[in-house]
């Protein structure tokens, strides 16, 4: 059993002379709720037709860790979902699985009630609300009990109501159903809160993968304390929660994780520890993005 879902290899595409990808390569492992993070225009939406089969690569190739070939094994929702308005949620589903050669059975109505709209009756789609939408155009996707659910900005307009209903919905299909999910959000403090891993594409081209525990090792908040007895000052540090370093060099206390200031200045001070500065900075996944690549964050 390979220990990941898809490999991409070299790909480039090509429109005309328009080069739209250049050399793109990540792995994406099983399992994973996999990001794809970029600015409007760096490829994402490109990649993801290419690795659901929507379209070729001009150069490259795509491995796949299953038989991608069986119909329904890749479960895709690339820009807006495609949805009869004039059916109900539940027809809308059957269509899916006549184009798929799917038997019609309970598998149905399990579906949509995963989705939440098992009480939409014969409700049109057209009169859904955008999250209504967006959640059932991934129960089409989801037809097939596929292996690689692809799904580009599927949050994107969203209330947030809607957005936290999807995120549950994908930690529960990634977590109790064991589809890998890959992914793209403009919105990427909740990416943050989804993915895994993480790829981050600029000018298309993959510049960075990286692991969510090793971003989140990078992010967080980070302080320096500066103080004429750091060794006294580190163990007081480590008490409120912190991950506390002296740096010999620089002569600053470097410390991780949030805290009340108060509560450490009132200990240190009751230590005869004297804090004479303090130097804090907050990195998440935009703001690490933007320090990747440069410039404003688009992603």
């Amino acid at each position: 059993m390979s220990d990941y879902i898809l490999k991409v290899n070299g790909v480039c595409k090509d429109y005309g002379s328009a080069h739209v990808l250049h050399d793109m390569s990540f792995v994406v492992p099983k399992g994973s709720i996999f990001g794809l993070v970029g600015r409007n225009g760096a490829g994402k939406t490109t990649i993801m037709r290419i690795i659901s089969g929507l379209q070729k690569p001009t150069k490259g190739t795509v491995e796949y860790g299953f038989d991608n070939k069986a119909l329904g094994k890749v479960g895709a929702l690339v820009e807006l979902p495609s949805i009869y308005s004039n059916a109900s949620a539940r027809d809308n589903l059957i269509y899916q699985y006549i184009n798929l050669g799917l038997k019609i059975d309970e598998s149905v109505d399990k579906l949509l009630e995963l989705v939440g709209l098992a009480d939409t009756g014969k409700k049109k789609a057209g009169k859904f609300s955008l999250g209504m939408r967006q959640r059932l155009g991934i129960a089409i996707a989801m037809a097939g009990n596929p292996d690689v659910l692809i799904l580009d900005e599927p949050i994107n307009g969203l209330d947030p109501q809607g957005i936290i209903q999807i995120r549950d919905l994908l930690i529960y299909l990634n977590k109790e159903k064991g589809v890998t999910v890959i992914i793209s959000s403009h919105i990427l403090s909740e990416l943050s809160k989804l993915a895994t891993d993480f790829a981050f594409v600029e000018g298309g081209r993959v510049v960075k993968e990286i692991k969510a525990d090793v971003l989140e090792d990078a992010g967080g908040l980070h302080t320096e304390f500066y103080t004429g007895n750091p060794e006294a000052l580190i163990p007081i540090l480590n008490a409120n929660g912190l991950s506390a370093r002296f740096d010999s060099e620089s002569g600053v206390v470097h410390a991780k994780g949030y805290y009340n200031l108060t509560n450490i200045v009132l200990a240190a001070n009751e230590a005869g520890v004297n804090i004479a500065r303090v130097v804090t900075r907050e990195t998440d996944l935009e703001t690490y993005f933007v320090n990747l690549v440069g410039g404003e964050s688009h992603a």
